[in-house]
């Protein structure tokens, strides 16, 4: 059985328990409730490498999503190559959030690669085998990032403990899906 296969089966079993993935290893549960995490303004702080962008944003706010801040959250995460923008999971910010949260670090996360257009995911699926032919990232469930000052290794190690779905670490790409 293949990895990928393997992480699918671990999701569903996480998503039987009532648990949400984190990183994309498979679809987020379909809820309109946000995920139990801090209960204040949670916060996004994010570094596009590949367009510069930065964002410091407030996302949930007295108990409700942000609209503009989710906006601006999915326009960072945006598809570089095609500049097609695509609505992200907020729940996956949340899970950010948590991850942020736990690290103890000010830094925003450096993403690598958030939404993924068909263009762009066929033409990395051709040249990688680590590339899902429907990566996660098409439906805006998935991020790659890492954190500057945080070892890969301890970024990793918290998102896993967040015990909230699959996790992915890629050290020789230095990030975590």
């Amino acid at each position: 059985m293949k990895r990928r296969e393997l992480l699918k089966l671990g999701l569903a079993a996480g998503l039987g328990a009532g648990l949400s993935p984190i990183f994309g290893s498979g679809a987020l549960a379909q809820t309109t409730a946000a995920p139990a995490v801090s209960t204040g303004p949670r916060r996004v702080l994010l570094h596009n490498l590949h367009t510069g962008e930065a964002l410091d944003a407030v996302y949930w706010d007295q108990g409700s999503y942000v609209p503009d801040a989710l906006a601006s959250v999915n326009k960072v995460l945006r598809d570089y190559r095609t500049g097609d923008v695509h609505a992200m999971d907020p729940r996956l910010l949340d899970l950010l959030h948590e991850v942020h949260g736990r690290v103890g670090a000010g830094k925003p996360f450096q993403v690598i690669s958030g939404y993924r257009s068909p263009h762009t995911n066929a033409m990395l699926h051709e040249r990688s085998g680590q590339v899902a032919a429907h990566s996660l990232h098409m439906d805006g469930l998935a991020i790659d990032v890492r954190m500057e000052g945080v070892a890969l290794d301890h970024l990793h190690k918290a998102a896993l403990d967040l015990q909230a779905g699959g996790v992915g670490l890629y050290p020789t790409s230095d990030f975590v899906h």
